[in-house]
C-alpha cells in the first residue's frame, strides 16, 4: 500500500497549481502520490496537468464545478494511501513536511490518528513585515494553549485557539477520513475545523511546531458571508458549546471577536464595535483590532470618518444631558 496519498482539489488555479503539486512531488518520503482533482476548471489546469509525465501524479475531473469539499471527497476516495494529506492549489510544503508528520505519529498508540503542523503566510513589502513581526511577538505570549490530544483539543479548536488548517497542514489517516464521512459539503466556511473536530471523535493529533506549509493569501468573504458561515458552524455544536463554556472556554465570545475583525476589515465600524462589545478581548488581541480597524479606515475613509464623527457627538450629547439631570436634581 501507498504510504501517503496527497489530494489537491483545485479550480481554475493553473497559476499556482504547478508550484503545490512540485512540492508535493519534492517531499523526502517517496512512497506517495499525488491526487489532483480538477473541479470543473475553465482555465488552462487541463494543459498543466497534461505536462507531468509522472506516475505519481493522478488526474481526477470534474465535469463541473461542485466545490472546494466535494472534490476533497473525491480526492479521499480515490485515495490508495495509508494517509491522506491535503494540499491547497495555491500553497506548498516544505520539501520535509510529510517526513516530518510521519516521524511524529511513529512509535505511538493507534489512537494517534493524524498529525498537523504549522503554517506560514507568504507576506511581502511594509505590511507583510509588520505583520509577521506582529504574530512572532504575539505567539510568545504565556497563555499558549494545549495543541495535541484528543477531547481537551475539542475546546481550543471551537474557541479559535487552535486551527489545525486540515486544508493544507493535516495528514490524518484514510479509513478515519473515510469512516468520518469526510468534508460536510454544506459547509461554505469553516469546514477545516469542522472536520477535525471529526477527527477528534475518532482519536488524538499529533502536532509538529514548525512552519511546514506555505500559504499565499487569497480573497476574503465579505463579512455578512462569514457571519452566516460562523452560525451555522457553532449551530452544529450547540450542546458541545454549552459543555466547553461551562468548563471556561470562552467559545462564542471568540467568535464575536472574528466577526468584529471581519466588519472592521470592511469599514463597518459599528457592525464590528457591535460584535465587540460581546467579545472580551484580551491585550494580545488588541493589535489585530488595531490592525482590522486600520485596513477598513485605508478601504472607506470618508464613512469611517462620519461614523467617528456620530460616536463623538453622540457621546457629547449623553454626557450634556446626564450633566444637567446632575444640576437639576
Amino acid at each position: 500500500m501507498t504510504r501517503v496519498s496527497v489530494i489537491i482539489p483545485t479550480y481554475n488555479r493553473a497559476r499556482t497549481l504547478p508550484r503545490a503539486i512540485d512540492s508535493a512531488l519534492a517531499q523526502t518520503v517517496d512512497d506517495l502520490e499525488v491526487v489532483v482533482v480538477d473541479d470543473g476548471s475553465t482555465d488552462d489546469t487541463s494543459s498543466v496537468l497534461a505536462e507531468y509525465d509522472d506516475p505519481r501524479v493522478r488526474p481526477v475531473v470534474h465535469a463541473t464545478n461542485q466545490g472546494a469539499n466535494v472534490a476533497r471527497n473525491t480526492g479521499i476516495d480515490h485515495a490508495r494511501g495509508e494517509y491522506v494529506a491535503f494540499l491547497d492549489s495555491d500553497d506548498e510544503w516544505r520539501s520535509e513536511k510529510l517526513e516530518r508528520q510521519l516521524e511524529t505519529l511513529d512509535g505511538r498508540s493507534e489512537e494517534w490518528v493524524g498529525v498537523y503542523c504549522d503554517a506560514a503566510f507568504e507576506l511581502s513589502g511594509t505590511d507583510g513585515w509588520l505583520r509577521s513581526t506582529a504574530a512572532t511577538v504575539l505567539a510568545r505570549g504565556n497563555d499558549r494553549p494545549a495543541m495535541e490530544g484528543g477531547e481537551e483539543l475539542i475546546g481550543e479548536i471551537l474557541a479559535d485557539n487552535v486551527q489545525p488548517g486540515a486544508g493544507s497542514t493535516l495528514l490524518v489517516r484514510t479509513d478515519v477520513a473515510r469512516d468520518i464521512g469526510g468534508f460536510d459539503e454544506q459547509l461554505d466556511r469553516f469546514q477545516d475545523p469542522e472536520f477535525c473536530l471529526r477527527v477528534l471523535e475518532a482519536g488524538n493529533l499529533a502536532y509538529v511546531d514548525e512552519e511546514l506549509v506555505i500559504r499565499e493569501e487569497t480573497a476574503i468573504p465579505p463579512a455578512d458571508v462569514i457571519k452566516n458561515a460562523d452560525e451555522q458552524y457553532l449551530s452544529m455544536y450547540d450542546e458541545t458549546v454549552e459543555r466547553f463554556e461551562s468548563d471556561g472556554y470562552e467559545i462564542r465570545s471568540s467568535h464575536q471577536l472574528i466577526l468584529a475583525k471581519c466588519y472592521f476589515s470592511e469599514g463597518r465600524l459599528l457592525r464590528g464595535l457591535w460584535h465587540l462589545r460581546q467579545a472580551a478581548p484580551s491585550r494580545r488581541q488588541y493589535p489585530g483590532l488595531c490592525w482590522a480597524a486600520g485596513v477598513g479606515v485605508r478601504r472607506r475613509p470618508v464613512p469611517i470618518v462620519a461614523t467617528v464623527a456620530f460616536v463623538l457627538v453622540a457621546i457629547v450629547l449623553t454626557q450634556g444631558a446626564v450633566a444637567r439631570r446632575v444640576f437639576t436634581d
